[in-house]
């Protein structure tokens, strides 16, 4: 098991050193696959792992899309639409020959088809690598002087290494600053809210008093001193009856 693997691996790797090589000769991916897939068969490396070897991702942000996964979807649209044209081609063949020409059988067709096919395929294969290097080296590259428009400003602010630096650095204290300051707004918060606690407090005192104020009002006092003096008074004389009172429930026991 462990030889098998290691042998996976060592495909693996030579074919990856092979792709890198085509790749900077600026074969096409498409054409790479095809080439390989002629070699390796079944254990050719998949066709996107060999376009991630040149990913066109400046492209693809001006594109909107891959360009490489573009035409392969250009050549798999065209693979099957020949392979659907081929069926047509066949069917249309078995009803209108089968009685005039008896030796055609369906196998005899079918035959002739795939080998149409074969013919067909080899030459849009040869065709489309044409046409593929074109596409992907003129219409759907960017020149590596040119530089979109959203990035221009990386142009008018170029910064170097240590500017760079330094300015992670300012943004990550500016980051401390803001936490601090989120966090004092934070305890101001709660100080305010305790603030506001002890306001209600207050305010129910104040109402408090100004009760006790109406009441000494209507009793006829001037003001809360008066009424606290007036309400001491009340207070003795209540004391004094209940006093009376008593002394006279115990006179009455005796």
């Amino acid at each position: 098991m462990e030889a098998c693997t290691e042998e996976y691996s060592a495909i693996r790797f030579k074919q990856r050193a092979v792709i890198e090589f085509l790749t900077a000769k600026g074969v096409p991916p498409i054409e790479i696959h095809r080439r390989m897939q002629a070699v390796y068969g079944d254990d050719c490396i998949d066709v996107f792992l060999i376009m991630s070897t040149n990913p066109m991702t400046y492209e693809a942000q001006f594109f909107g899309f891959t360009p490489q996964t573009f035409m392969l979807r250009i050549y798999f649209a065209f693979q099957d639409h020949l392979s659907h044209i081929m069926l047509v081609v066949e069917k249309v063949i078995l009803n209108k020959l089968q009685n005039i020409c008896p030796s055609l059988t369906p196998t005899l067709i079918r035959r002739s088809t795939e080998k149409f096919f074969a013919f067909m395929k080899e030459r849009f294969d040869n065709q489309f690598t044409k046409m593929e290097k074109s596409l992907l080296s003129t219409v759907l590259s960017i020149p590596k002087n040119i530089c979109l428009p959203e990035d221009k400003f990386q142009e008018e602010f170029c910064y170097t290494a240590k500017q760079f630096q330094e300015l992670e650095n300012e943004i990550s204290q500016l980051e401390r600053e803001l936490k601090a300051e989120m966090c004092a707004e934070q305890a101001l918060q709660t100080e305010l809210e305790e603030q506001r606690i002890v306001q209600g407090h207050l305010e129910g005192i104040l109402q408090w008093f100004d009760g006790l104020d109406n009441i000494g009002r209507n009793e006829g006092t001037g003001n809360l001193k008066e009424s606290f003096a007036a309400l001491t008074k009340t207070a003795a004389k209540l004391h004094n009856i209940v006093q009376e009172v008593e002394d006279k429930m115990n006179r009455l026991r005796k």
